[in-house]
């Protein structure tokens, strides 16, 4: 039977205290011991069960990423303080100095810009390429390369990346497939397509209610060790910790994200095809037109839809400025970064999510500079959504 990440979350069972059905919030930094030698065990990593402080790992945390674990099919997860914090503790996990990395040209612009500024600082080596181009893919890596890391549902252009196909060029090389599944979380499965490790902001679709910052890792026990070892781990050493009361948070809305998650879908594939009956070419990967709508259809979970994310060109800075301060008037959703939202969320993203990306880059996207991107909400009458959307579009 073919993995249903619903069906591997709702099959999760973590009662709190006093059997309370949602898992019991722990606040507590530090944990005691029983005894010195305990302490001396668990510092030594032979003491099995245990707590030793909150940086290291927290019950609540480990709840959700049990859950986490659990939604993606990984034998571990950790979870992170934010989505940047599980994609660095990721890579400075992976590579050291003298080491290269591949990464998809397309991508979130903090990603880009820590890729891109950040790790020339420890002499890592980055080549952007188009992930979606295997050969290209293929053509970078040398002696030296530690990883390909792309996005699954890329940023902000939507393309989609072959996972099975990166997978056994990865593996050829005995490199790591790093996958960032922010944008399309249950619709895709990258570690059963052949990724070694997940990375999320779950401050976007997996919470869903933009009320904090959190990230998650989901990888192999021995990846996940590594991270939080007391003397080498990245994640220990680094922080970036996930507070205890927002675990407990997202570990509730994460049971709701199968049915948020078909909401934005629907509500998406209704605006993408009202765009096309009134001339908006729209960048929708549920859409035929979309050059990635095969390679969707073909590793995707198709219950979940195509995503809740939407781009349209404006062609100009100005006018796609007007018409989300329009939007934004008409009460179609906020002026504002971030996704996954119940609301619907609209930006344009060269001069916002994707500002970190020189210019020169952003042409070799094909990021127009009057793109608008559209986190599309949960919407009840998204008919009504559209109404107000072309009346907008109509004024500019």
């Amino acid at each position: 039977m073919k993995f249903n990440p619903a069906t591997a979350l709702e099959k999760t069972h973590h009662l709190g205290s006093y059997n309370g059905v949602n898992q019991s919030i722990n606040d507590s930094a530090t944990f005691a011991f029983e005894s010195g030698e305990a302490m001396t065990a668990c510092f030594n990593g032979q003491l099995e069960g245990a707590f030793l402080y909150s940086r290291h790992w927290n019950p609540t945390n480990l709840a959700l990423s049990q859950a986490l674990a659990a939604m993606e099919n990984s034998e571990s997860a950790w979870v992170t303080g934010s989505g940047m914090a599980a994609i660095t503790n990721t890579i400075l996990e992976l590579c050291e100095s003298g080491d290269h990395l591949i990464a998809s040209r397309t991508i979130y612009g903090g990603t880009f810009a820590f890729l891109k500024n950040y790790v020339k600082r420890y002499h890592i080596e980055v080549s952007f390429v188009d992930t979606t181009n295997l050969d290209e893919v293929a053509k970078s890596i040398r002696p030296n390369t530690k990883l390909i890391y792309t996005e699954t549902m890329n940023n902000p252009m939507l393309q989609i990346a072959d996972i099975p196909q990166l997978a056994v060029i990865a593996k050829k090389h005995k490199i790591k497939l790093v996958v960032d599944n922010t944008f399309t979380p249950m619709i895709f499965s990258p570690i059963e397509l052949g990724a070694d490790i997940v990375v999320y902001s779950m401050t976007k679709f997996v919470n869903g209610k933009n009320d904090t910052t959190a990230g998650a890792i989901c990888a192999c026990k021995e990846f996940i060790n590594s991270l939080i070892d007391l003397n080498h781990g990245s994640s220990m050493l680094l922080g970036g910790v996930l507070d205890s009361y927002r675990a407990s948070n997202i570990h509730k809305n994460l049971y709701t994200l199968a049915i948020r998650m078909k909401q934005h879908s629907a509500n998406a594939m209704y605006l993408a095809e009202k765009f096309q009956t009134i001339g908006i070419k729209a960048i929708y990967p549920g859409l035929p037109s979309h050059p990635n709508y095969k390679t969707m259809q073909e590793t995707m979970n198709p219950e979940f839809g195509f995503g809740g994310m939407i781009a349209i060109d404006l062609e100009t800075t100005e006018r796609a400025s007007r018409f989300m301060t329009l939007m934004q008037e008409q009460h179609v959703g906020y002026l504002a970064v971030s996704l996954g939202y119940f609301k619907t969320l609209f930006s344009n993203s060269g001069k916002s999510t994707s500002s970190e990306v020189p210019e020169d880059e952003q042409k070799k996207m094909g990021l127009s500079e009057g793109l608008v991107r559209f986190s599309v909400g949960l919407d009840h009458e998204i008919e009504r959504t559209f109404e107000l959307i072309e009346k907008c579009y109509r004024a500019v």
